[in-house]
């Protein structure tokens, strides 16, 4: 308790795209399965198309993201000209727990837990971000999935949950996330300090409000939090 009481600044990140590397997952998984039937697909088209496919299901009424993954997985498909039947949509949930972190998430995350508490808030079931632990190897002091909340982000539910759990035990909290649609946008909309890691280089939209910070690394962010942590 001593060494957390010396921890003045708490950070939460975004799991998938923030510190798991999200498009190499799906891309992979994609490739795979269509393999099975000697099909070939344009993983772009299929990346652009999940993105859009899975933000439309998720603002719907709630259900369980492996629900989501195969629903979403259809979609994109048939975008691509491939009727994926649903009894193989379940692929992508198989996949998940294999897909790896970033190169510089885990040394940026060992930096960083030595001067601030960690927290993870995701668009995911508690068993496959459990499963995905095994890729961050840390101890984590704080963790909101969408399960936990019965939400998706950009919904408030996972930033609402996460400050009543601190209880304010940090008095200082920024949020660090790669996705600007489902948590950029929202944690300004709380009144957060956010850093936008644009792994991506993605252009702001006319209306888009700038991120507090916007790197292109999880390293680089890791820099600037310690520089004044």
């Amino acid at each position: 308790m001593e060494a957390e009481a010396e921890k003045s600044q708490v950070l939460t990140f975004d799991c998938y795209g923030t510190l798991i590397d999200w498009d190499a997952g799906i891309a992979g998984a994609f490739e795979r399965e269509a393999a099975r039937e000697g099909r070939r697909v344009d993983l772009a088209a299929v990346l652009a198309a999940y993105a859009e496919c899975e933000a439309e299901i998720e603002e719907g009424a709630y259900a369980p993201y492996r629900e989501v993954l195969a629903a979403a997985a259809r979609c994109a498909a048939l975008a691509v000209g491939w009727d994926l039947p649903a009894q193989r949509a379940g692929f992508l949930a198989s996949s998940l727990p294999t897909w790896k972190a970033f190169p510089d998430t885990n040394p940026s995350l060992r930096r960083l837990a030595a001067r601030c508490a960690l927290g993870i808030l995701s668009n995911v079931d508690d068993d496959l971000l459990e499963e995905t632990r095994r890729h961050l190897p840390l101890d984590w002091d704080l963790i909101v999935t969408a399960e936990q909340v019965s939400s998706y982000k950009p919904a408030h539910a996972h930033w609402i949950e996460a400050r009543r759990r601190m209880e304010g035990r940090w008095p200082r909290w920024t949020h660090v996330a790669q996705s600007y649609y489902h948590d950029i946008a929202p944690a300004l909309e709380l009144g957060l300090p956010v850093i936008w890691v644009n792994r991506r280089g993605e252009r702001l939209e006319p209306g888009q409000r700038p991120a507090t910070h916007e790197v292109r690394t999880l390293a680089e962010a890791a820099d600037l939090i310690l520089e004044t942590a």
